[in-house]
C-alpha cells in the first residue's frame, strides 16, 4: 500500500503564490521513479502539471512553465510544488500520483482557488 497526502492549498489573488506538499509513504520500493502533480478543473478531469524523477529532473506543462517549480527532499518522501504568479485558470484540485507495481496511487487532493 502506498499513501500520498497533499497539503498547502488555499485561496489567493492573481499573482500570488502557494506551495503544495505531497508526502509519500508506505511500500514505495517497487514504485516508478517519477512523482507527478496533476490537477482537476471544471473542464479537465486529469491535467498534467509537473513531474520529477529520482534524480530531481523536472518536467512541466506549457501552461505552468516558468511559474511553477517542482522539487523533492533528500529522502524523496516529500515532493513540493511551488506555484508563483498564479492565474485564475490555475484554480483546480491538485493531487500527486505515483505508479507502483502497475497501479496508480493518488492522494485526496488539495484545493487551489485563484480569484480577485
Amino acid at each position: 500500500q502506498v499513501l500520498l497526502v497533499e497539503s498547502g492549498g488555499g485561496s489567493v489573488e492573481p499573482g500570488g503564490s502557494l506551495r503544495l506538499s505531497c508526502v509519500v509513504s508506505g511500500n514505495v520500493y517497487d514504485c516508478q521513479e517519477y512523482t507527478f502533480w496533476y490537477r482537476k478543473t471544471r473542464d479537465k478531469e486529469h491535467e498534467f502539471v509537473s513531474s520529477i524523477d529520482a534524480r530531481g529532473s523536472p518536467q512541466y506543462a506549457n501552461s505552468v512553465q516558468g511559474r511553477f517549480t517542482i522539487s523533492q527532499d533528500g529522502s524523496r518522501t516529500t515532493v513540493y510544488l511551488q506555484m508563483d504568479r498564479l492565474k485564475i485558470e490555475d484554480t483546480a484540485v491538485y493531487y500527486c500520483q505515483k505508479t507502483c507495481r502497475g497501479q496508480d496511487y493518488r492522494g485526496q487532493g488539495t484545493q487551489v482557488t485563484v480569484s480577485s
